[in-house]
């Protein structure tokens, strides 16, 4: 199963931290730019690189499908092929398209792009659950056939959030705790042998009393927490999405370490010094959060 793979990494590199891959073209190093025939190619040879420097450090990464699908045909094209780069480098792979319908339309994204036989075949799948639970339905069952996951949005980091999350049903019961309560129970059916689901939640990293909460109700659910840097979450913020050992969640960054070069005033343009910039952001953030854990949970499995 491959959450069972996710903890594995997580464990022997001492990370839960992962790194996304968002090519906004205006902020890719002009190094890069005139070196490929298209925009395409061009972010292809970045993502491959970026892959290379920070492999050996997270357990995952994730394309965000919006920034590959500007491009069309030839930029989902490219999606794929980082899909397929990353998991040569043994890197779980998870897909942030926040994909939903219903019926035979909802089999169809979940085959696309969790699928063995899929075109993407990634590892993991962000779903919105705002279609109901029919609508999620199709993805689970094509994770738990494919042993593969999703992650279903709960709680999510930006500041309107709530305007859903916090509105409460007819049942008196909080829209957020209500979902958390429904991956907890269908993750039940995809438990590998840490102990952990292949169902799991995004939980932003800008909610730390949220997500102590969503914790408490999806004990044995992986988080996917966004937010983190550039939004405001910190390596305290993060702490709450976790479980005692330490496991439970992966905290993602994306431009926090994509694009810091654009903050460092003597960067000389150059491959080298990018990816120097790069690999250094994705240790600071490995390293931040590890001591924040440590702190906190005595008793970490890693």
């Amino acid at each position: 199963m491959v959450i069972d793979q996710l903890v594995k990494q997580i464990l022997s590199k001492k990370n839960p931290c992962i790194m996304g891959i968002d090519p906004e073209w205006s902020k890719i190093p002009e190094c890069y730019k005139h070196t490929a025939q298209s925009p395409p190619e061009a972010i292809l040879a970045w993502a491959m690189d970026v892959i290379d420097t920070v492999a050996d450090i997270v357990p995952a990464v994730k394309p965000q499908m919006a920034f590959f699908e500007v491009y069309g045909a030839e930029g989902v094209g490219v999606h794929q092929k980082v899909v397929q780069y990353a998991h040569s480098k043994g890197l779980v792979v998870v897909d942030d398209s926040k994909r939903n319908d219903i019926g035979n339309t909802a089999k169809a994204y979940a085959f696309a792009h969790l699928a063995k036989d899929g075109p993407i075949n990634a590892d993991f799948l962000t779903v919105s659950p705002f279609l109901g639970t029919d609508s999620i339905q199709p993805f689970v069952d094509t994770a738990v056939a494919d042993g593969k996951g999703i992650f279903v949005l709960v709680k999510t980091s930006n500041p309107s959030s709530g305007e859903i999350s916090e509105a409460v049903n007819d049942c008196g019961e909080r829209v957020r705790d209500w979902l958390a309560g429904y991956v907890n129970s269908v993750g039940n059916s995809c438990t590998g042998k840490y102990g952990y689901s292949g169902i799991g939640a995004v939980v932003g990293a800008t909610y730390q009393e949220e997500a102590r909460q969503l914790r408490k109700i999806m004990k044995n659910n992986f988080f996917l927490v966004p937010g983190f840097g550039v939004q405001g979450g910190g390596a305290k913020d993060v702490v709450s999405c976790f479980n005692d050992d330490g496991l439970g969640a992966i905290v993602s960054s994306s431009r926090g370490i994509l694009y810091h070069h654009l903050n460092v005033s003597d960067y000389d343009h150059s491959r080298a010094m990018y990816m120097h910039i790069v690999r250094a952001q994705t240790e600071s953030m490995r390293d931040a959060v590890y001591c924040e854990l440590r702190r906190a949970y005595r008793n970490m499995a890693y």
